[in-house]
């Protein structure tokens, strides 16, 4: 009941309570600047396997679509044109490098090294990169186009 009371006062002089809120000053620390990632200067490399390295890196490609399913329903969604890349091959895009051996590829970014690993073929239409990898329980196509 008292709480009702409290409110119910509260409600009636709402216009006579003036609530002060006091500034607070808080110094936010320069963001480096420079090209993308020059932030990253000190950190560690990264490594180890990565399916999904080239979606991670949008200053060299930019993925534009994912499709997810059988073989059957991925080779339906290759762009138009697309031939295969035969291995080995080393791609670039960017300060990226893409080295396909066998059914596995490399990504090189400084000294970033991500391994996308087997079972992984890429196709080539126009300026775009497909990448088919087949897991145990699926089959993954993404499409990438060069950054801008």
């Amino acid at each position: 009941m008292f709480a009702v009371a409290v409110t119910v006062a509260g409600w009636v002089n709402r216009d006579l309570i003036r609530i002060k809120i006091a500034s607070v000053y808080a110094p936010v620390p320069a963001k480096p600047g420079g090209p993308a990632g020059a932030g990253r200067a000190t950190a560690a490399p990264l490594s180890g396997d990565a399916p999904w390295a080239l979606s991670a890196l949008p200053e060299c490609l930019t993925q534009t679509s994912e499709s997810t399913g059988s073989w059957a329903y991925v080779r339906t969604h290759l762009p138009a044109g697309a031939v295969p890349i035969v291995p080995p091959a080393t791609l670039h895009y960017g300060d990226c490098s893409v080295t396909i051996t066998g059914d596995e590829a490399l990504v090189r970014r400084g000294n970033d090294r991500l391994r996308i690993p087997p079972r992984v073929q890429f196709y080539r239409a126009h300026d775009i990169l497909a990448m088919i990898r087949e897991t145990p329980h699926t089959v993954e196509l993404r499409i990438y186009e060069p950054a801008q």
